[in-house]
């Protein structure tokens, strides 16, 4: 009988101690997912390299090896605001801190060095692969007329793996997600000010767009030693994309920027009931690389945007409200 890529299930915990099975479980660490794929060993391979008295190639070791695993999780709120998201854990694996004002707001807001870590099981039709001391890369998706989602890229310590199938799953706490559409988005705005107490961006110029996508931009690495490995991330450099609806004059003064080197907030407000709003800032976002772009016969311009740390650790916060 044959086995389906579609049953695949993901329970993910952050971990008390790095790299400790921290044991998730299906009723209270069920990943909603979808696109998910895994590499169950990467490995460092060692040849033999025998000289023997004929041709012929010799057996590879297998050497210092980790698992790698992608899926997409939808962007949407916690269903009250002031009350964490289930995808929390995987964005604190990634390098955000979690920080939850009651009745409110959660923010993640970005941290050096990344120190949490995910024990993550993900079950592969009769298959359950363990990845520990995971850490991982996410890009945000939010585009016109598709489904807001993280795209999380995870490397993991190989923990074994054996023959078995997850109990039921319990993921009612993700919340319906809204596609990206003018009744749900609003503009994408330039030169505002976030404040927190709302939350809500304050001031600046939104303009028509068709949406952004930011890629945090980690560099997750497998780190091999004797007597100790661990997945660490060493860089960060946030990046990604915007296309704009412009007059004429718009497009000149935003030249004019791109040539200046300008610094900019960026910021986008996704949702509109309260506990099921998402929004994403850059507070200094430099934009390069302008391009025309020819959509349905409709003249835009993008640009690539560079996310710009200010003060610090502080060039891409994310909160549900």
């Amino acid at each position: 009988m044959g086995r389906y890529a579609r049953n695949t299930a993901i329970l993910a915990k952050i971990e008390a101690t790095y790299g400790v099975d921290a044991t998730p479980t299906e009723g209270a660490n069920a990943i909603l997912i979808s696109n998910p794929d895994i590499v169950p060993l990467n490995a460092e391979n060692v040849s033999r390299d025998l000289v023997r008295a004929f041709l012929g190639g010799s057996e590879q070791l297998v050497g210092a090896s980790y698992v790698s695993m992608t899926f997409d999780v939808e962007i949407a709120g916690s269903g009250t605001a002031g009350v964490a998201p289930a995808y929390g854990p995987l964005l604190r694996a990634c390098g955000f801190a979690e920080s939850v004002t009651e009745n409110v707001r959660t923010e993640y807001n970005l941290v050096t060095p990344v120190s949490d870590s995910l024990s993550i099981y993900y079950f592969s039709d009769g298959v359950k692969h363990v990845a520990r001391g995971c850490r991982g890369d996410v890009s945000i998706k939010m585009t016109f007329k598709n489904k807001p989602v993280f795209s999380f890229k995870f490397l993991g310590l190989d923990g074994g793996m054996a023959a078995a199938v997850p109990a039921a799953q319990t993921t009612g706490t993700f919340q319906k997600p809204l596609a990206m559409s003018e009744a749900n988005t609003g503009d994408l705005t330039f030169g505002a000010v976030y404040t927190a107490a709302t939350p809500a961006l304050t001031g600046g110029q939104g303009y028509p767009s068709q949406g952004i996508e930011i890629s945090l931009g980690n560099s997750v690495s497998h780190e091999p030693l004797l007597g100790g490995e661990s997945i660490d991330v060493t860089q960060r450099e946030s990046s990604g994309n915007v296309t704009l609806d412009l007059t004429a004059a718009q497009e000149v003064s935003f030249m004019t920027t791109v040539k200046a080197n300008t610094l900019q907030s960026i910021g986008l407000v996704h949702g509109t009931q309260a506990g099921n709003k998402f929004m994403v800032f850059l507070p200094g976002a430099q934009l390069i690389k302008p391009t025309k772009k020819n959509s349905n016969g409709r003249l835009y311009c993008g640009y690539e945007v560079r996310a710009i740390p200010v003060v610090g650790n502080d060039e891409l916060k994310l909160v549900v409200f």
